[in-house]
């Protein structure tokens, strides 16, 4: 079986996708609010950060590393490896709950508490502005600089907040577009052209399009995609809500007209993740936008497409489609009394040796160069894949209220998807909620 890639020079591949696993953090529950502590700037963070604790950034030692269990085997290797050659400065693992609600409160309290148990975090890439506004996060720079120059981009800008690096991806994942090929031979190189095949799918009495808007996290994730899509942002660079603005509604406007028009499935409005995939391996729907993880099910034996599906980047209005990112970013407690240690660990998580680690894993390395490696496309021939899904990919709103954004773009899309409200007047109200969470 091929994988094709139109308007892009991806080679036709064949191969077995990234595991659950690196969806996990692509689309986890929201997190409570940002704190009392948060502050609009950077400045504020940076001046926190130097009164924080009495150790200086060039105070090395022991650190311990936070992150949820639900991917730590992919670090103990990298722990390992790193506390073999730093005997003097190790790195002891603290695993977090799998939740990531739970995770998070977690590291809330501690950081609340003025803490120093946890050195380094990995947090999940939504919870990275909330953390950096509340004060609690060291600011890369100066010293405590970490070259993210060989990263993939949307990575970087997911660990940036107001124009400042605040921690250091490490892994990553990017949403794609699943095709029955039996259904549809051609793939579709723009969202009118895949509108255009769900007429033909009507006539098979199949689906044509699923993917996840039931209200949670998913549903924020695919409105994003497609307000993005068709040129337009949730915030823009001044943490702004930008919901109502023209192409903003022209994003949400063709997600409601698509799913009106029977494009998307109706079944979509009660989907996640597992329903889409479901409905996929089933060989009730055409197409299918979902985490890679969705390939190797498509691959099994009792798939009812195995043999006979292609994947691609996502389409929107004018070509390849946006992708939102999942994954984790690390970052540097304000508190930690090692902090130089912490900088060079970080740092060592992106080496080449372990970003090809991850990848073998099927964790989704942040390291560009992973993706047009030779020989690792030769075992995963799917990798230029994702790489061209994750260049054009954006980081969710990057804002410390990202809960409260995340809830009115929820609220209101579902909305208008369901016939409550119109389009005009869910970007409206969007925009209304977005203004008071950030006041």
């Amino acid at each position: 079986m091929t994988i094709r890639f139109n308007r892009r020079a991806v080679t036709a591949v064949a191969a077995t996708a990234f595991l659950a696993t690196g969806a996990l953090t692509a689309c986890s529950s929201d997190s409570d609010d940002a704190g009392d502590a948060v502050t609009s700037g950077s400045s504020a963070a940076s001046s926190a950060a130097k009164e924080a604790t009495s150790s200086d950034d060039e105070a090395r030692g022991p650190i311990t590393f936070a992150m949820g269990k639900n991917d730590t085997d992919k670090l103990k290797p990298v722990i390992e490896k790193w506390n073999t050659e730093h005997p003097d400065e190790e790195v002891t693992l603290k695993e977090l709950a799998g939740e990531a609600d739970e995770q998070a409160d977690t590291l809330k309290q501690a950081l609340q508490a003025k803490s120093t148990d946890y050195d380094v975090m990995a947090l999940d890439v939504i919870w990275t502005a909330e953390f950096a506004a509340n004060q609690w996060l060291e600011p890369l720079e100066g010293d405590m600089a970490v070259d993210t120059s060989g990263l993939l981009q949307s990575t970087v800008d997911s660990a940036t907040y107001v124009n400042k690096l605040y921690a250091v991806p490490q892994n990553t994942n990017g949403q794609l577009l699943f095709r029955n090929t039996a259904l549809v031979p051609e793939a579709p190189e723009n969202f009118g052209e895949l509108a255009e095949d769900c007429k033909k799918v009507s006539e098979q009495d199949k689906d044509c399009l699923t993917l996840q808007l039931k209200k949670y996290e998913g549903l924020t994730v695919n409105t994003v995609g497609f307000i993005e899509g068709w040129g337009g942002h949730v915030i823009d660079s001044d943490e702004k809500p930008v919901v109502d603005s023209d192409d903003s509604k022209a994003g949400l406007k063709a997600l409601v007209d698509a799913y009106d028009d029977g494009v998307i499935a109706g079944d979509s409005i009660s989907a996640t993740e597992e329903e889409t995939n479901l409905a996929f391996t089933e060989g009730r729907t055409a197409f299918a936008i979902n985490w890679p993880y969705m390939y190797g099910n498509a691959e099994k034996d009792n798939s009812a497409v195995k043999g006979e599906f292609e994947v691609q980047p996502l389409v929107a209005k004018d070509g390849v489609g946006v992708s939102t990112l999942g994954g984790y970013n690390n970052a540097i407690s304000v508190y930690s009394e090692h902090k130089a240690t912490a900088r060079d660990f970080i740092e060592f998580i992106i080496s080449e040796d372990n970003q090809m680690s991850f990848a073998e894993a099927s964790f989704p390395p942040v390291l560009a160069s992973i993706y047009d490696d030779e020989d690792l496309i030769k075992e995963f021939p799917y990798m230029p894949a994702l790489k061209v899904s994750l260049e054009n990919a954006v980081p969710r709103p990057v804002s410390p209220f990202y809960p409260a954004i995340s809830k009115a773009i929820q609220d209101n899309s579902y909305a208008a998807l369901t016939g409550e409200k119109s389009v005009d007047d869910a970007a409206s109200d969007m925009q209304a909620a977005m203004e008071q969470a950030s006041r």
